[in-house]
C-alpha cells in the first residue's frame, strides 16, 4: 500500500510554468520542520533545479510548544535560472500551528499563499501565539490565498492502520504536507520513500506510517482539486554545468575541503574542536572521515581544544580547530601562542550574532574586529573569508595552503547562514587542483628551528624526535634564528617585524581584487565579505541591467588585503559596504585606505534581502 503513486507522472495534469519559487515550511520545532525542507530539498536537486536554503531555528533547545519562542523555519529558493540566494518574500508559507503562522505570515509577499493545519487552531494553542482573535476568521489574511486543511485529522487517519499513539501520529504530518507540497510542485515521492526506509531501518513501522503519511498528502492534492485554488505549478531544470552535483551545505564542504587541503599539503589532520552552535557540523562531519587518516578529539574546552591542535602541528600534523565568536574569545591566548611558536593551524569561526552567548542560533557577520585585531601584543593572521556553501570547498583549500606556506595560523570565516545553508553543488576533480607538498626540515647540519624562507619569511618546520634537530618553543619571545628565549629589546623588535612583515607579504601571493560584476571604476563600488555575496550580486545585477553604473566587489582575503584592492576602490566615486554588522569593513578599509565608505548594515540576525540592497545601491546613486 505504501508504494502507490510513488513514480507516478508528476506532469500528467495542467501546471502554471514558473521560473523560481520561493516556499517556507514553519511550525513547533518538534514538529520536523528542518527535515521537511531537507527532504524537499533534495527532491528538488534531482528534479534538476538550481537552490539556495535557509534553516532559520530557534535558540531554545525546547521552548513551549505552540509559542513563538519554539518556531522553527526552513525556507527554500529554487528555480530554473540561477540562483543565489534563499530569496526575499516567500511565494507560499506552510504554517503548522498558529505560532508558526505569526511569526513568518510578515515574510509573506502580498498576494502570496499559506496553508495552514486548522486542527492546530484551538483556542489554547491561539492564545499561546499572542493571538486575540483567529487570523483565520478575522480577515487578517485577506491579502493572501488561504489553504485550511485539518492535517492533524487527516494524518492521524492516514497512519491509523499502524497502531501509533496519537503523539506519534502526529509526528508524521510533516511528511503529511510534505506530499501535498510534491503534488502541488510536480515532485516525485521515491526518493523520499528511500531515505525513510533507510532512516528507519530498524523502526520500519514508522517508516511505513510517515510513507503512508506522505502518500495521503499527495493524493489529498490530487482529490481536491488545487488547481482551482492556490494553483498547481511546474518549475523546469535549470541550465547548469554539465557534471556531477550533490547537495552539498557550507558545514560538509569546509570539512571535504580541509580534508583536501590537507591531502594537497602531503600531510594528516588533527582536529580539536569543542561543540558549540553553528560550528559543530564542521565536527561531526570530519568525525566520519577516518578513512582519511582524519583524528578529530572533542574537547572539554574550547582551550584544550586550541592547544591540542596546536600540539598537533608542533608533531608535525595539520592542527585545525573550529569555533564561533565566543569560543574564539577563548582561544585568543593560545591563537597568539601559535603566532609567536609560527606554526600552521587552521581556525574556523561560524559567526552567530553577539555580543557573548547573543543570538546562538541566528546569523552575523561581526567578529571581523576579532579576527583581524583581536589579540594581545602584535599578533597578525592570515583571515579568509567564504563566500557560500560552495566556495568553503575552495576557500577551506586555500587556508591549508597559506597555513603550511607560510607557517602562519589561519582564520577561515563562515556564519550560520553559510554553515546551514544548502546549494547545488559540482563535485570537482582533485586531479584539476595543485599540490602543495610540505617539506619538513630534515637536515641537522646547521639546523636552525626559527631560520627562515628569504622569500616567504617562514621558519623551519621541524618534526620532534628527528636526530639533531632539538630546538625549544614556546610562548616567551624568542631569539632570532637561535629560537631561545631573549628578553633583549632590539630582538623582540625585529621578531615584531618579521612576523608582520611575513603576512603582508602574503598580499603578494594571493589574487588581485576585482569587480564580479562592472566596471573598474564608475560611480559605485558595493563592497562586499562572506555571505553578503549572493544578494549583492543579484541586486547589482538587477542595477546594471537598468543601466545603472555600479559594481560589485567581494573580498575573499580580509587580512591581508589584495595588494591591489586601494587603487581599485579608489577608482569610484562612492562606495558601500552592506556587512551584517555595525560597520566593520567600513572601518578597515577606512584605516588602510583613508576611504570615506559608508555602512549598510544590518544585525537582526536574518540576512540580507535583495531589495534591501537595491534600495542602498539606487540611494547611493541618487545622493
Amino acid at each position: 500500500m505504501n508504494e502507490i503513486n510513488t513514480n507516478i507522472e508528476e506532469g500528467a495534469v495542467d501546471r502554471t510554468s514558473l521560473p523560481s519559487v520561493v516556499i517556507r515550511f514553519a511550525g513547533d520545532s518538534g514538529d520536523g520542520i528542518q527535515i521537511t525542507g531537507s527532504r524537499f530539498t533534495d527532491t528538488t536537486a534531482l528534479a534538476g533545479n538550481d537552490l539556495a536554503t535557509f534553516p532559520d531555528f530557534p535558540a531554545e533547545i525546547r521552548a513551549p510548544i505552540g509559542t513563538t519562542f519554539g518556531v522553527s523555519a526552513f525556507q527554500i529558493n529554487f528555480g530554473a535560472r540561477h540562483i543565489e540566494t534563499h530569496g526575499d518574500d516567500p511565494n507560499v508559507l506552510v504554517a503548522l500551528n498558529p505560532a508558526a503562522l505569526k511569526v513568518n505570515i510578515g515574510l509573506l509577499r502580498n498576494g502570496g499563499s499559506v496553508i495552514v493545519d486548522t486542527g492546530s487552531f484551538s483556542t489554547r494553542n491561539l492564545k499561546k501565539a499572542g493571538y486575540e482573535n483567529n487570523p483565520l476568521e478575522d480577515g487578517s489574511l485577506d491579502n493572501f490565498t488561504v489553504l485550511e486543511i485539518d492535517i492533524s485529522k487527516n494524518v492521524l487517519q492516514a497512519v491509523k492502520e499502524f497502531g501509533l499513539s496519537q503523539k506519534e501520529g502526529l509526528r508524521c504530518k510533516n511528511f503529511w504536507i510534505l506530499g501535498l507540497v510534491y503534488w502541488i510542485y510536480g515532485r516525485n515521492r521515491q526518493e523520499t520513500v528511500a531515505w525513510l526506509k533507510k532512516k528507519f531501518a530498524k523502526r520500519p513501522d514508522i517508516a511505513d506510517a510517515n510513507i503512508a503519511a506522505l502518500n495521503a498528502g499527495h493524493i489529498y492534492g490530487e482529490a481536491a482539486e488545487l488547481g482551482g485554488s492556490i494553483g498547481l505549478f511546474s518549475v523546469a531544470p535549470a541550465e547548469m554545468k554539465p557534471g556531477v552535483y550533490r547537495t552539498i551545505t557550507g558545514g560538509e564542504a569546509l570539512a571535504w575541503g580541509l580534508v583536501a587541503g590537507a591531502e594537497l599539503a602531503g600531510l594528516d589532520i588533527f582536529f580539536g574542536s569543542y561543540p558549540i552552535t553553528p560550528a559543530s557540523p564542521i565536527l561531526h562531519s570530519l568525525a566520519k572521515m577516518k578513512q582519511f587518516g582524519v583524528k578529530t578529539f572533542q574537547a572539554e574546552d574550547e582551550i584544550a581544544a586550541i592547544c591540542s591542535a596546536i600540539g598537533a602541528s608542533y608533531a608535525g600534523s595539520l592542527g585545525m580547530t573550529s569555533s564561533s565568536g565566543p569560543g574564539i574569545a577563548l582561544k585568543g591566548e593560545a591563537i597568539g601562542l601559535a603566532i609567536s611558536t609560527e606554526l600552521p593551524l587552521i581556525i574556523v569561526n561560524s559567526q552567530r550574532a553577539g555580543p557573548s552567548t547573543g543570538l546562538p542560533t541566528k546569523t552575523e557577520q561581526s567578529d571581523l574586529y576579532q579576527s583581524v585585531y583581536g589579540r594581545n601584543g602584535d599578533a597578525p593572521l592570515v583571515v579568509l573569508a567564504a563566500h557560500g556553501p560552495g566556495d568553503c570547498f575552495d576557500t577551506a583549500i586555500e587556508a591549508c595552503r597559506l597555513a603550511t606556506k607560510y607557517m602562519t595560523p589561519v582564520m577561515l570565516l563562515t556564519d550560520g547562514y553559510i554553515g546551514n545553508a544548502a546549494e547545488p553543488w559540482l563535485i570537482p576533480s582533485m586531479k584539476d587542483k595543485e599540490t602543495f607538498k610540505v617539506e619538513h626540515t630534515t637536515e641537522a647540519e646547521g639546523f636552525l628551528p626559527f631560520k627562515r624562507d628569504p622569500e616567504t619569511l617562514a621558519r623551519n618546520w621541524a618534526v620532534p624526535g628527528t636526530p639533531g634537530l632539538e630546538h625549544r618553543i614556546g610562548g616567551i619571545e624568542k631569539e632570532e634564528d637561535t629560537g631561545h628565549i631573549s628578553y633583549e629589546p632590539e630582538n623582540h623588535q625585529r621578531m615584531t617585524d618579521i612576523r608582520r612583515n611575513k603576512i603582508l607579504g602574503i598580499a603578494n601571493d594571493i589574487p588581485a581584487a576585482k569587480p564580479e560584476q562592472g566596471n573598474e571604476g564608475g560611480k559605485l563600488a558595493v563592497v562586499g565579505w562572506g555571505s553578503t555575496f549572493g544578494p549583492i550580486s543579484r541586486a547589482v545585477n538587477t542595477k546594471i541591467a537598468q543601466n545603472k553604473d555600479v559594481a560589485h566587489i567581494h573580498i575573499k582575503n580580509l587580512w591581508p588585503l589584495p595588494a591591489n584592492l586601494g587603487k581599485l576602490l579608489a577608482g569610484y566615486d562612492k562606495v558601500i559596504v552592506p556587512e551584517m554588522n555595525d560597520g566593520q569593513l567600513k572601518t578597515v578599509l577606512r584605516d588602510q585606505y583613508l576611504l570615506d565608505a559608508q555602512s549598510i548594515t544590518k544585525v537582526t540576525g536574518q540576512p540580507f534581502k535583495i531589495a534591501e540592497i537595491e534600495a542602498a545601491i539606487d540611494a547611493a546613486l541618487e545622493s
